[in-house]
């Protein structure tokens, strides 16, 4: 007797991804701050950057099904769906879990180091790709190659800690005409660098940029799921 093909839903029964967290909140950061948004922090990072205030996501996570994830994030009904960690891409399966999100009919975003391949993403993903500034530590990691995998919908974004990344950072963007590709982000590293100086400097050097504020640090401060 012939078997039967096994279907996309069995596929993605069959992969599973360490999860960290998931939960509602809005979004504190980019071009939808303020949107309600579900966000599935995944576990697990190549990196450890300098000012990074999720290392609980490092480790540990709970082991789940994408049927079983695609469920949580359903409960919530949410318009927006962000994948985040530590480092998403690190776990292999976190592609099919994009794709099987995008299918549901959710606007879709991804937050990552941007220290591992972006290429290949679901066309429909939102790709916020955080270039690491020397004072993150890991400047090292950047990927210069997955600018060419960006379109005009997606997002770069610098932590600035100091004026030294500033510059850098203004550098980057002059060089790479990083504007022309898509909306860049401009957000200083809590406690290291003043916002405000932050606004001057942008505004001074004229710069196509975005200043951003972590609106959910200022709404919950370092409170977890939110």
């Amino acid at each position: 007797m012939a078997r039967s093909q096994p279907s996309k839903t069995d596929h993605l029964s069959l992969s599973v991804l360490r999860v960290t967290e998931i939960f509602h909140s809005l979004q504190g950061e980019g071009l939808t701050t303020g949107e309600r948004t579900v966000f599935v922090r995944l576990t697990g990072c190549p990196l450890r950057c300098h000012y990074c205030d999720t290392p609980y996501a490092f480790k540990g996570g709970v082991p789940m099904g994408i049927p079983e994830i695609l469920e949580q994030v359903g409960g919530y009904a949410p318009r927006f769906v962000t994948i985040t960690g530590g480092e998403p891409l690190a776990q292999a399966a976190s592609g099919e879990l994009l794709g099987a999100l995008c299918d549901c009919g959710y606007q879709v975003s991804l937050e990552t180091s941007g220290a591992l391949p972006v290429g290949g993403l679901d066309e429909r993903v939102v790709k916020v790709l955080d270039i690491k500034t020397p004072g993150s530590g890991e400047v090292a990691k950047n990927l210069v190659g997955n600018l060419q995998h960006l379109s005009r919908g997606d997002q770069i974004k610098f932590v600035i800690c100091h004026e030294a990344d500033y510059l850098w950072a203004r550098q980057q963007v002059a060089e790479q005409c990083l504007d022309r590709r898509c909306s860049v982000l401009f957000s200083p590293a809590a406690g290291q660098q003043d916002p405000r100086q932050l606004a001057e400097w942008i505004l001074r050097d004229r710069l196509p940029v975005r200043l951003q504020l972590q609106l959910h640090k200022l709404l919950w401060g370092e409170a977890r799921g939110r």
